[in-house]
C-alpha cells in the first residue's frame, strides 16, 4: 500500500504570527508520522507529536548525518556535500559526536555560565538599557538589544572582535535565509569561512589566548592535535553563527510575546523568581526552529506505527510537537506558570543545543531587566504589521518597533 503524500506545512497566518502553521493541528491528529513532500521536492516522514519526535531524536538507530530538506525547490544534497565548511559534530553520530562535543562542553555548563559569563551579561544589558533610556522613546528593539546582546556574548566567548559584528551577522542572515538564492547563501557562508580563517591566522601570529577559538587552535596543533584546520574553521563558523542568530531570534519573539500578553507579563514582573520557568514556557510556546530537524534511519524500524525504511529521512516538526495536547494541557495558550518536565525547544538527546544554558542566561537577564526598567513598554505598530521572518531557518522578528 502506498502512503499518501502531503506537503510539509511552511506557511503561517500573518494575523497570528506566534502560532505554528495551522495545518499542523490537523496533521498531528491524523497519525504520529506522515509521509510528506518537503519544500525542495525531496520526500520523507514528518513527526508532529511530542513522544514520537523525542524518539526520533533519541533513538540510536537514527543518524544525524542527513540531507537538507529546508532548502528551496530542487536543492537536495547529502549532509556536508552542500556545505562549504566542515559541518562538524552537528552531523556526527556517537561515539565521534561525543569526542568533538567534549572539546566545548565545559564552557557551556550552568556553572561556567553563572561564574564566568553572568557578571559580563549583567553589565552589557544594563549599558544597553541606559542607551535606550537616553535615546528616542520609540525604537527598534531588535537593533537596540535583541541583536547586540547575543553578538557581544558570542564575541566574548569565542574571542571575536565585536567591531566585526555587522559583517558576521549579515553573512549569517544570508546563509540561513531559505528565501534567498543558493548563490547568496553560499556567499554568506564563504564570508564566514574567510573571516574565521583570517582570525585564526591572526591569533596564531600574535599568540592571542583569548576565548574558545584560541583554545581550539591549540587542539589543531602539534603531535597531539585532534582537529584538522578545516574542522577548526568549521567549528569556529558554527559557533559564531549559531551562537548569536538563534538567541537573537528567541529574544525578539519572547519580547513580542510578552508585549501581547499583558496579564502574563505583569504577573511575571510581580514574581521575578518565576523567570526560569517562564523561559522554558516561552521556548516551548515559540520553538523558533521553524522547518524542523531531521534524522536518517540507519536500519528498518518502526516509530509511532510508521514503518521507516533504512535511508529514509524523518523530520521532527518541533513547533508542532511542543504544542501536542497529549503532553501539554491547553498547549496553544501561553502559561508562564506551567509545570513542565521537558520540551524540545532546544532539541533532544545527545544533540540537544550545546549553547542552551547561555541562551537561558541571556533571556533570563534581558527580559526582567527590560520590563523592570520600562514597565510601560508597548508595541509601536499593530501586531499584524510587525515584520516576521518567514524564510529564515530560525523563526523570528525582523524589526520590532516599541515605545517606552
Amino acid at each position: 500500500m502506498t502512503e499518501p503524500l502531503v506537503d510539509q506545512p511552511v506557511t503561517r497566518d500573518p494575523a497570528n504570527p506566534l502560532a505554528p502553521p495551522v495545518e499542523f493541528t490537523q496533521l498531528r491528529e491524523e497519525q504520529p508520522l506522515l509521509k510528506v513532500r518537503f519544500p525542495n521536492g525531496s520526500t520523507g516522514w514528518l513527526a508532529t507529536r511530542f513522544e514520537e519526535g523525542s524518539q526520533v531524536f533519541n533513538d540510536p538507530r537514527m543518524s544525524a548525518r542527513r540531507w537538507r530538506h529546508d532548502t528551496p525547490e530542487g536543492e537536495v544534497a547529502e549532509a556536508g556535500e552542500d556545505s562549504p565548511f566542515d559541518v562538524g559534530f552537528v552531523f556526527m553520530d556517537e561515539p565521534e559526536h561525543g569526542v568533538y562535543r567534549r572539546l566545548l562542553t565545559r564552557h557551556f555548563t550552568p556553572k561556567a555560565v553563572q561564574n564566568k559569563l553572568q557578571p559580563y551579561l549583567d553589565r552589557i544589558v544594563d549599558e544597553h538599557l541606559d542607551a535606550i533610556a537616553a535615546g528616542p522613546e520609540t525604537f527598534d528593539f531588535i537593533e537596540a538589544m535583541a541583536l547586540p546582546i547575543p553578538c557581544l556574548v558570542i564575541c566574548e566567548l569565542l574571542g571575536v572582535p565585536y567591531a566585526d559584528r555587522d559583517g558576521f551577522h549579515h553573512a549569517t542572515e544570508a546563509m540561513m535565509d531559505m528565501g534567498r538564492s543558493r548563490e547568496e547563501r553560499d556567499r554568506g557562508a564563504h564570508w564566514l569561512i574567510d573571516y574565521i580563517t583570517q582570525l585564526v591566522a591572526e591569533k596564531r601570529r600574535t599568540g592571542d589566548t583569548d576565548g574558545i577559538l584560541a583554545e581550539l587552535i591549540n587542539k589543531a596543533e602539534g603531535e597531539d592535535a585532534v582537529l584538522t584546520d578545516r574542522q577548526l574553521i568549521g567549528l569556529g563558523v558554527l559557533l559564531l553563527f549559531a551562537g548569536h542568530d538563534t538567541t537573537a531570534a528567541m529574544m525578539g519573539l519572547s519580547t513580542l510575546t510578552l508585549l501581547t500578553h499583558d496579564e502574563q507579563r505583569h504577573s511575571l514582573m510581580g514574581a521575578p523568581e518565576k523567570i526560569g520557568g517562564a523561559i522554558e514556557e516561552l521556548m516551548r510556546f515559540l520553538t523558533i526552529v521553524q522547518f524542523g530537524l531531521g534524522r536518517v534511519a540507519k536500519e528498518d524500524l518502526e516509530i509511532g506505527g510508521a514503518r521507516i525504511k533504512k535511508g529514509e529521512l524523518v523530520v521532527v516538526a518541533m513547533n508542532a510537537a511542543n504544542r501536542d495536547p497529549r503532553v501539554f494541557q491547553d498547549p496553544d495558550a501561553l502559561d508562564l506558570d506551567r509545570k513542565m518536565t521537558r520540551h524540545i525547544g532546544f532539541g533532544y538527546g545527545v544533540h540537544a543545543c550545546l549553547g542552551q544554558n547561555v541562551a537561558r542566561a541571556e533571556l533570563r537577564t534581558v527580559l526582567p531587566k527590560l520590563f523592570a526598567r520600562f514597565p510601560d513598554l508597548r508595541l509601536a505598530t499593530p501586531l499584524e504589521e510587525v515584520p516576521m521572518d518567514f524564510t529564515g531557518t530560525n523563526y523570528g522578528v525582523r524589526k520590532l518597533m516599541v515605545t517606552r
